[in-house]
């Protein structure tokens, strides 16, 4: 073989070898742009949370709600390793708190403790500036209520059915409180007077602890809310019925009032949500710590204090209880025609 011919072999073969190195490095670039791409959204997930939640309780400190959204922070915070801070904001039936949740990003770091009359009984009694469903995103279901009709201590009855020959005497005499306009506690209020065949006068309030307060000093008759439990256990307040279907594990001798000929709705829930579109990674997280807290040994004892008892719903059979109760409650006010002065 001839010098120049070798010296054309060789220099075939260095680009040969060359455009092998080049598109052997291009490759990898490749294949490393696309890691760079998915690896930090891969990150980004996994990491959450990675700085403290915000749980907001539209009610004032105090009251039940209060109770059952700190309960719900502390488990929250053992479980996911990160501080749940409890936010308090209340006024407008609760609208307040709720719209600014409705309003945060949907990032798994914003939460609303909500009752059922937030998510399915205001929007029929009067004008909201959030869409409970197009809103939220519903976590899980925490507890129902053992509801309590409570009075002064000095009302001349001692229970609902002997009251209601008293209140048909006075029309309009006797007032109960309730934590708002729309809240369960006033619908409540509204269906057992009207099913008792009584005239009541409503005083709205901005929470539980408010109305609770001028109840035990005698400033209203009534408050259709379980909130007065430990009230009654102390002598300060009576009961006069149980709301619930059920009587009271604490108040065994209470009747309920379908026991004293009043037909009542059994939906006093409260529920923990997140603003539309927070991941469902977050959401199934979140509902898996409260599903193991509220199964815990204990919890049963501690929420029957708020006028609770632990009631787990998963985040689908949840959302669909929450439609059901708003199709329920649309349909109970308008047959008893219920409306917002």
């Amino acid at each position: 073989m001839s010098h120049d011919s070798t010296r054309r072999s060789l220099l075939a073969a260095a680009a040969a070898a060359s455009t092998s190195a080049a598109l052997s490095s291009a490759g990898a670039g490749a294949a490393l742009a696309a890691l760079a791409t998915v690896a930090p959204a891969a990150h980004a997930q996994g990491r959450w949370p990675d700085r403290p939640l915000k749980l907001v309780v539209p009610y004032p400190p105090g009251g039940n709600a209060d109770a059952i959204g700190r309960w719900a922070a502390e488990r929250l915070s053992a479980g996911l390793g990160q501080q749940v801070v409890v936010e308090n904001r209340a006024g407008a039936g609760a609208s307040i708190g709720a719209q600014a949740v409705a309003r945060s990003a949907p990032d798994g770091y914003t939460l609303l403790l909500a009752p059922t009359a937030v998510m399915a009984i205001t929007q029929h009694l009067r004008k909201i500036p959030y869409d409970p469903e197009a809103d939220f995103a519903p976590i899980c279901c925490l507890s129902n209520s053992y509801g309590l009709v409570a009075a002064r201590r000095d009302l001349p009855a001692t229970t609902f059915a002997e009251f209601i020959p008293i209140a048909k005497a006075a029309p309009g005499k006797f007032t109960f409180g309730s934590v708002g306009l729309g809240t369960a506690t006033h619908l409540t209020g509204e269906i057992a007077a009207l099913r008792g065949g009584i005239k009541l006068l409503h005083v709205p309030y901005k929470g539980s602890a408010e109305s609770l307060t001028d109840l035990v000093a005698g400033r209203i008759d009534l408050i259709f809310d379980p909130v007065a439990l430990q009230q009654v256990k102390a002598g300060t307040v009576k009961a006069l019925a149980a709301t619930s279907s059920v009587r009271h594990p604490e108040l065994p001798d209470v009747p309920t009032l379908k026991e004293q000929g009043i037909e009542m709705p059994d939906s006093g829930w409260f529920g923990l949500f997140a603003p539309k579109g927070t991941p469902p990674d977050a959401i199934t997280r979140m509902a898996g710590e409260l599903e193991r807290a509220l199964a815990a040994p204990g919890t049963r004892e501690t929420l029957v204090k708020f006028g609770q008892h632990p009631q787990y719903i998963a985040p689908e059979a949840f959302a669909a209880r929450v439609k059901a109760d708003t199709v329920m409650f649309r349909d109970l006010i308008a047959q008893a025609g219920i409306k917002l002065d």
